[in-house]
């Protein structure tokens, strides 16, 4: 049996547990006619033509969970971000762990989807804002088919999130391979803020395939700053996909660290839909061996007076691949529109690859929008000045790597997450300045 055969047959089967009243009984039946429908996606799309899945895709893997594994927190500790106070959401083997995590409903709502999908009080936001954006392609559908728990984050009007938010997933390995399809819909009312780390980690050899969906609505004047650390073990393979609607003089910015893992592709699709936004995404790729990264971006600007920035390093050694094909999309009424996209790459060996594509589609005439791309290796005569003043070169590569992408570092707002991204950085360059996972 195929894995899409065996996902549409178990669909049934979580179905006949879901009450025939529940808000999304119905959704969850339409996603697996589209699903079934289009299956997985090929190279033969366009969006997909430099990234394959048919490697991941033989794994018979298992859809539920049949084992409960516990984890002490001194076992994960390594994981999470602890010198600073946070509230937590943390899943095992995509079931809600309530010993390790640490969520809050005093003046906001941090908790899990299982709990927003199933409860009367969380009835009114769902019915609003539930795979209201999330209806792209087929692996979305499949999500949406079988969501059951993620992170549910609602923060009313006026409100601010005194503690940033984390959301960690882990793969323990007892159920054998597995599929874990979280669920994560966060909204920000008018004038309210959050901060958002997000993570995935296996901590086994046995295959995971991750196939994530997350709805980020902001309201107006909203600020929403999201933070996606990947730096999974190579069993582990992730569709991260985020779909992200603004309103008026709201700021959004996503920051996405591809750090490890085997084959992973992000879809970030941001919908402006008020004047006087800001869209910032940002990423930093570092990989070797015969590692993917696919980053596949799309902002649409609808409304007038908007700006969205893009800045995405990618730095690749032995066979490893990376991919950027990021989009702009300049509606006909979204004048006076300021859009930047810059993709910088640098490759370490003669067998890496990247593929960039950035695109830009304008349809108004009062607008200012810039695209580029640059594809090359570390500068020779700045690496030669480095050891001309006494330093090895091995410390000089990994000086001129850090300071290719420090631009996206310098703009992330959580002082205590961005010395740990530094340390991470610093570790896949080797640099040795305290490591951490």
């Amino acid at each position: 049996m195929s894995l899409k055969d065996k996902l549409v047959s178990n669909h049934i089967v979580l179905q006949e547990s879901i009450d025939a009243d529940s808000p999304i009984y119905d959704i969850r039946n339409e996603a697996i006619k589209t699903f079934e429908a289009e299956g997985f996606p090929t190279k033969k799309l366009e969006n997909w033509k430099y990234t394959s899945l048919n490697s991941i895709l033989k794994e018979d893997y298992n859809i539920f969970p049949s084992k409960e594994a516990a984890l002490d927190f001194k076992d994960v500790k390594q994981y999470f971000l602890n010198d600073v106070d946070t509230y937590k959401i943390v899943f095992v083997d995509g079931v809600y762990s309530s010993f390790l995590s640490e969520t809050t409903h005093d003046g906001i709502d941090v908790c899990t989807m299982g709990a927003a999908l199933s409860k009367p009080k969380y009835k009114q936001v769902i019915d609003v804002y539930f795979n209201k954006i999330a209806k792209g392609e087929s692996m979305d559908s499949l999500n949406t088919a079988f969501a059951k728990d993620g992170a549910y984050i609602y923060i009313p009007k006026g409100k601010v999130a005194q503690k940033p938010i984390q959301i960690v997933h882990f793969a323990t390995g007892a159920n054998d391979a597995m599929m874990l399809q979280p669920r994560n819909l966060i909204v920000a009312e008018e004038n309210s803020e959050v901060q958002i780390i997000e993570r995935h980690q296996s901590l086994t050899d046995k295959k995971v395939l991750t196939n994530v969906v997350t709805e980020i609505f902001a309201d107006k004047r909203a600020l929403v700053d999201y933070y996606k650390i990947q730096n999974d073990n190579l069993s582990a393979s992730l569709v991260d996909t985020t779909e992200i609607e603004q309103h008026k003089e709201s700021i959004v910015s996503v920051h996405t660290f591809s750090l490890g893992g085997n084959i992973t592709r992000n879809n970030l699709n941001f919908y402006q839909k008020g004047e006087y936004m800001d869209s910032i995404l940002k990423g930093i790729t570092i990989i070797e061996g015969k590692q993917h990264v696919d980053h596949n971006t799309l902002v649409h600007h609808i409304t007038p007076n908007c700006e969205s920035h893009q800045d995405y390093k990618g730095i690749f050694a032995d066979k490893s691949v990376g991919v950027f094909n990021g989009k702009v999309v300049v509606e006909k009424e979204a004048q006076k529109t300021n859009a930047y996209q810059s993709n910088n790459n640098i490759l370490l060996s003669d067998t890496a690859t990247i593929n960039s594509k950035p695109q830009l589609e304008i349809f108004a005439d009062d607008v200012r929008c810039s695209h580029g791309c640059t594809i090359g290796q570390l500068d020779e005569s700045a690496l030669f000045y480095l050891q001309s003043r006494g330093i090895g070169e091995k410390e000089g590569r990994a000086l001129l790597m850090y300071a290719f992408a420090n631009t996206v570092l310098s703009s992330v707002k959580i002082p205590q997450l961005k010395e740990r991204i530094t340390k991470l950085i610093a570790k896949k360059i080797g640099v040795n300045i305290g490591f951490e996972q």
